[in-house]
């Protein structure tokens, strides 16, 4: 799988605490090589993020993506639940 990275999700990357970035990295390849295990409890967004779908890094730690085609997606936003919704 692709994944490619937005500026913003870059930006709000780096400003994370160093345990959510690394929950991250073990969050990012459970998705690689499962994108529907029910631990990310993924799901598409409403509204007007309608198109674009989320799953969870930690109990409140969200990521925003978008499918770009089968093996490609663009990480677009992370952060707590309040922040990027």
């Amino acid at each position: 799988m692709r994944i490619f990275f937005t500026s913003g999700f870059q930006k709000k990357f780096i400003k994370l605490p160093l345990n959510i970035q690394e929950q991250f990295g073990v969050r990012i390849d459970l998705f690689i090589e499962d994108s529907s295990h029910p631990s990310l409890k993924v799901h598409p967004l409403k509204g007007n993020l309608a198109g674009l779908r989320a799953f969870s890094v930690s109990g409140d730690c969200r990521v925003i993506y978008r499918l770009l085609d089968r093996d490609s997606i663009e990480l677009i936003s992370i952060g707590t639940h309040s922040q990027i919704y």
